[in-house]
């Protein structure tokens, strides 16, 4: 995973001026669309304006969107078809490794262009930390569900039916009576928060980013799931648990896999943004 920071696509590149109108020419060439505030571009520089407009809605908005619907769902299908088939004899090891390796992988293969969220909680916290602009949020959400629920369908359709919903689908249920929600809310707060500080401090944060982040971002999901699967079923992604959801039709204590991983994200913020960020993310104590 790599920082994608979009911050830079809202400011006007070096070298681009803007010269005003002169009086008597209505038809100057000083008056600058929205293309050319963001490539510091012409009318007689290269191609058309209409070409580079749409050039950098797409590679700015639509093709980012594309990847982490695509990689939400290959990691979703992947993880769910590893709940589906796994045996008794391997107990949490199959999903944790199919979980992390997925995410490893989708992330070192596709991050570079969307950043490589596939999990809301993810991009909150990425926008939180400066790492993603603000109106990226929703579409990043609405993508990243929608590829939960293509990964979760295709995981229902090359499954056996007797063995998907002995899986339950690969839904959730580990939590089966009130007892045991506030044990899961503060498992999923804390399992999240390794992963959210592993994408925030391996892939975001300039002082600590380094090119092991998709093995460190892929192990920490493997970690979570050996350590926290029998509490809450280690889900950490609002993305993950919702297409499950949809296709086998269960929604029992659902909002626990969406309010804990929120919550992780606020706190991964608030860490970075005010203690463990480097100089340039910090908003107090910023050194000279």
């Amino acid at each position: 995973m790599v920082d994608t920071s979009h911050k830079s696509q809202y400011t006007v590149q070096s070298g681009s001026e803007l010269v005003p109108p002169f009086k008597n020419s209505l038809r100057n060439k000083a008056a600058v669309s929205m293309c050319d505030l963001e490539f510091g571009c012409g009318k007689d520089k290269g191609p058309s304006m209409g070409t580079r407009c749409r050039g950098f809605w797409y590679e700015r908005l639509v093709q980012p969107c594309l990847v982490e619907m695509l990689g939400s769902a290959l990691f979703i299908f992947i993880g769910c078809l590893s709940v589906i088939e796994n045996g008794p004899e391997t107990g949490r090891l199959q999903p944790a490794l199919a979980h992390g390796l997925a995410l490893g992988l989708v992330v070192a293969t596709l991050g570079n262009i969307s950043g490589g969220h596939f999990n809301p909680a993810v991009s909150l916290a990425a926008v939180l930390v400066g790492g993603l602009h603000l109106t990226l949020l929703l579409p990043y959400c609405i993508s990243q569900l929608c590829g939960g629920l293509i990964g979760a369908a295709l995981a229902k359709a090359v499954s056996p039916e007797e063995r998907f919903w002995n899986a339950s689908g690969a839904a959730f249920v580990t939590v089966q009576e009130p007892g045991q929600v506030a044990g899961a809310v503060v498992a999923e707060l804390v399992l999240t928060t390794l992963l959210v500080l592993a994408v925030c401090m391996g892939a975001i944060n300039e002082k600590t980013r380094g090119p092991l982040a998709p093995f460190c971002i892929g192990l920490s999901i493997t970690v979570d799931i050996l350590a926290g699967g029998a509490v809450s079923g280690a889900c950490m992604n609002p993305a993950r648990a919702f297409g499950p959801a949809v296709m086998a039709g269960h929604w029992t204590f659902h909002w626990i896999y969406w309010l804990g991983p929120l919550l992780a994200s606020l706190l991964v913020g608030a860490l970075v943004r005010f203690f463990i960020g480097d100089g340039n993310t910090r908003l107090i104590l910023k050194g000279r």
